[in-house]
């Protein structure tokens, strides 16, 4: 499968084949409207982008914001519950709004009113609040709550409330719903004179995209059909969120009782706003508690008298309504019908791309046989009416074991492709499809798994799958491309090829070619050779590459450079790459800019959060978020330089001028500002408007320095060895996880090994060492004895320093990033993927036991490295729980 030779099963479905073979007629594009002039005048943000999420957020047109801007320049909107013009002008508009939501939805306000609330999860809390529960009593069994169990989460939530309320809820499966026999309605007897019940259910899975009769609101409102065998009234809640995003609904045949929506997934602006549409045949029975400004005729402060407004949506929007933000919705409908002709037409054209996306996937195969993919489908996407554009599955290898979602995720970032993973908020389903019993739910969470995280695989099962969704703005090149990742990174994957990230020329996309000769210092494909490999460095020259340095103490003299030396790997004591000998340090790095290129030394002191100066910096964007090398692999190319005696680092970047930055902050003068780290809030200074310029002139956007505070304690909770109690703790930087990342050079020769190739002359071609070494990031590198023995280590001792191994630190797709170039290659992720039950991990992490703070601490290159193995660990092999927590610590 080298150089990209595609096997049998791997060719990619042709598009014109499958229309023609088609049992039915497919439509794509708009008619006369050009999909791709669309893409370009309306979407251009995502040249080079594949945004397959649609099923969590669409995306908002250009033309809906310049359309909703300008009529916010050119108005005044006041609070629409004043009585002056501009307020006057605000109610108008949004009663306007309100009609063109029921006309969206084929209904009138004779017979549906809408409620705007915060999104559809709020229109579901209203209803469990206000619907009429009956509490069981001695004449009645009270009422019932059914809801199916492939609901989002906001849905079974619900039943928080009714069991407040003493009411009975249960969780009805979609077999039961398809086999319930049809009853006769009059042996339910005079319904009005029941108890009422609630069955909900959603339009569209949000799981699989199977779309669930909505004839079923009709025979369940008749007492045709029942979710249980009970005396009373049915009421029928659908939830339309899903479903309203790429089909129209209408509400004139199926007739909910309450139909919730979110308007971001119609238009994908405004998000935080949504609304209940309540028929006004069940409108009367909804009852209020709380009531807030504007849902009062009158009431006094003094004395329980309260009368609500008599219009339903006043009676309960409490405040002032997101009056702006219905604004904008007049645009998204403007835009949405302007652009697609309608909602029949987005229909049409986004089942065509998921039923050819699920045609091309599901024929892929290995050379064996075996399926590339397993589908979580309840149709075989035969019509619109029973399955939306949503595709969920699970990536197979060619022994049909599960690949976790968390590496499928990460393979498709690297190639700009963006899906969503997990279990999508909606449990039911997730088991149901993946076969998960509830007691795995409940051992899942035992180990550590939590909803949303990147826990993929416990004891090799999946604990979720990976979702693609199309929207009305997707294309065919869209569904293509994903399938041409699917195809090269399981069926035949191009080794040493870069990735097809963005056309050369756009924000982001390293040159190539001769372009990278002559790029701006925004953009810097090439570096110098290695000091290491073919020239001595000096330590106070620079060439775009790891620049060496013998730190000699913190005390004066502070920084002695060695001028023309040995590379450290050289002077570990004659240890040469891949000896088998003992364990020494051969390199020594440290990382001052956060995701910024390695400064490697001989000898350095340690500080009490690792290295000294170790990810003490980090640069932030304008809104002061993190940048990391997979936002802007460009960071890799910026160099800084540690000089301890003048007290100063010295940054450069090919094509800038070099500039400098003090160690510590001027306390009178340094501005503190917050960040955050891996969700940990961190105390930060801005490294001044200097700096800042600089970095936002190579980057090309508005970007700052900052420093962690000198005075800002972050902490790390650690598991505690044998003479350690249970809660220390240790402080951090601006790492990720730990103080210290230790990488094994045998366990790197191992991975060099399986990445060789060999080209026409079959002479055999190796990764580079040190590049493979670079793209790890770790601080301390040894010589292992095997590969992959650190992994078994308890502890460790490097002269009188004691450290402790927390586990493997697991990767993410930044170590397929040439840290030389800013180049990206998948080839090391993919080869890591397939150990370890295809858990990328590599290196393993330190913390200090203790440090002795009254006199320095040093880490030099050829001191020995002492492990200590785990008590229960005498084989290679790991049990799979103990892997697995590894993993998450």
């Amino acid at each position: 499968m080298a150089g990209g030779a595609a096997q049998p099963g791997a060719e990619l479905l042709s598009f014109a084949g499958f229309l023609d073979s088609s049992p039915q007629p497919l439509a794509y594009g708009y008619g006369r409207r050009s999909l791709r002039e669309l893409r370009a005048r309306e979407f251009s943000r995502l040249a080079g982008t594949v945004y397959l999420d649609h099923a969590g957020a669409t995306l908002f047109p250009q033309s809906q914001l310049t359309n909703f801007t300008k009529d916010l320049m050119e108005n005044v909107y006041g609070n629409p519950h004043s009585q002056n013009i501009s307020s006057k002008l605000t109610h108008d508009t949004v009663e306007q709004v309100r009609y063109r939501i029921l006309a969206h939805f084929h209904t009138s306000p004779e017979d549906y009113t809408v409620i705007f609330t915060a999104g559809s999860t709020a229109a579901l809390k209203l209803v469990a609040e206000a619907f009429p529960w009956v509490s069981p009593g001695p004449e009645s069994s009270g009422s019932w709550f059914c809801y199916l169990t492939d609901s989002h989460t906001s849905v079974v939530g619900m039943r928080k409330i009714t069991a407040a309320m003493n009411v009975t809820s249960i969780p009805i499966r979609p077999e039961d719903m398809w086999s319930a026999e049809k009853q006769d309605a009059a042996a339910a007897g005079n319904q009005d004179c029941q108890p009422p019940h609630l069955f909900c259910y959603p339009a569209q899975s949000n799981f699989s995209g199977t779309r669930y009769p909505l004839s079923w609101i009709e025979e369940v409102k008749s007492g045709h059909t029942r979710p249980m065998s009970v005396p009373g009234k049915w009421f029928v809640l659908l939830d339309a969120a899903a479903y309203v995003g790429t089909s129209p609904l209408d509400l004139s045949v199926h007739q909910a009782d309450f139909v919730p929506i979110s308007f971001y997934k119609i238009f994908g602006f405004p998000t935080g706003l949504g609304a209940l549409l309540v028929n006004n045949r069940s409108a009367p029975l909804l009852r209020k508690t709380y009531f807030g400004g504007g849902t009062a005729a009158a009431y006094l402060a003094g004395d329980d008298f309260y009368i609500p407004r008599e219009s339903v949506a006043e009676r309960f929007e409490d405040g002032t309504i997101s009056f702006l933000d219905i604004i904008a919705l007049k645009h998204g409908f403007d835009a949405l019908e302007h652009l697609t002709g309608g909602m029949e037409n987005v229909r049409q054209h986004t089942f065509t791309l998921a039923r050819y996306t699920y045609a091309a996937l599901s024929a892929l195969r290995y050379p064996n046989g075996a399926p590339v993919v397993r589908i979580y489908s309840d149709s075989e996407f035969s019509s619109p009416e029973v399955q939306g554009p949503v595709i969920s599955f699970n990536v197979l290898d060619d022994h049909g074991r599960i690949i976790g979602y968390s590496q499928v995720d990460k393979m498709a970032s690297l190639y700009n492709i963006h899906v969503r993973t997990g279990c999508f908020c909606n449990t039911g389903a997730c088991q149901r499809h993946l076969g998960i019993s509830d007691e795995m739910v409940k051992k899942h969470l035992q180990a550590g798994h939590v909803c949303g995280d990147d826990v993929d695989l416990i004891d090799g099962q999946p604990t979720g799958s990976v979702r693609i969704s199309f929207g009305y703005m997707s294309t065919l090149e869209d569904a293509q491309a994903f399938l041409r990742f699917i195809i090269a990174t399981h069926l035949c994957p191009p080794h040493g090829q870069q990735l097809p990230l963005a056309t050369p020329g756009e924000a982001g996309a390293p040159p190539t070619g001769s372009e990278a000769q002559d790029a701006v210092p925004a953009i810097v494909a090439t570096h110098s050779p290695s000091p290491q490999e073919d020239a001595p460095p000096d330590a106070r020259v620079w060439n775009n590459s790891l620049t060496t340095v013998h730190a000699v103490g913190l005390c004066p003299p502070l920084l002695e450079a060695t001028g023309t030396q040995q590379t450290p790997s050289e002077k570990a004591a004659g240890v040469p790459d891949g000896d088998l000998g003992s364990r020494v340090i051969t390199n020594l790095y440290i990382y001052p800019i956060k995701s910024c290129a390695a400064f490697e030394v001989t000898r350095w002191p340690l500080g009490n959060q690792g290295l000294l100066y170790d990810r003490s910096w980090m640069v932030v964007n304008h809104n002061g978020i993190c940048l990391s090398q997979k936002q802007e692999p460009r960071l890799c190319l910026i160099q800084p330089f540690i000089d301890l005696q003048r007290r100063i680092m010295v940054i450069q970047a090919r094509g800038m001028e070099p500039i400098e930055v003090p160690l510590e902050e001027n306390s009178e003068r340094a501005q503190i500002c917050q960040s955050k780290v891996c969700a940990d809030r961190v105390n930060t200074y801005d490294c001044g408007e200097k700096i800042s310029s600089w970095l936002s002139k190579f980057f090309g956007r508005p970007c700052h320095l900052i420093k962690q505070s000198s005075d800002f304690q972050r902490s790390a909770r650690r598991k505690h060895g044998k003479d350690q109690p249970a809660c220390t703790t240790a402080t951090l930087s601006l790492v990720n996880e730990a103080q210290y990342l230790l990488v094994n050079r045998s366990s790197v020769l191992e991975l060099q090994q399986q990445l060789s190739t060999s080209d026409e002359n079959g002479k055999e071609e190796l990764f580079p060492m040190k590049d493979l070494i670079s793209r790890f990031r770790a601080n301390i590198i040894t010589n292992g004895t095997r590969a992959f023995e650190e992994e078994n280590w308890d502890e460790v001792s490097i002269g009188s320093l004691r450290f402790q191994v927390l586990g493997p630190c697991h990767r993410c797709q930044m170590i397929c990033i040439d840290q030389q170039t800013g180049q990206r290659n998948q080839d090391v992720f993919q080869k890591l993927s397939e150990r370890q039950e295809r858990k990328v991990n590599f290196g393993v992490y330190l913390m200090h036991t203790a440090l002795d703070s009254s006199s320095p601490c040093y880490l030099s290159v050829g001191s020995q490295v002492l492990p200590m193995l785990k008590e229960n660990t005498e084989h290679d092999d790991l049990s799979a729980s103990e892997k697995h927590q590894d993993v998450i610590s």
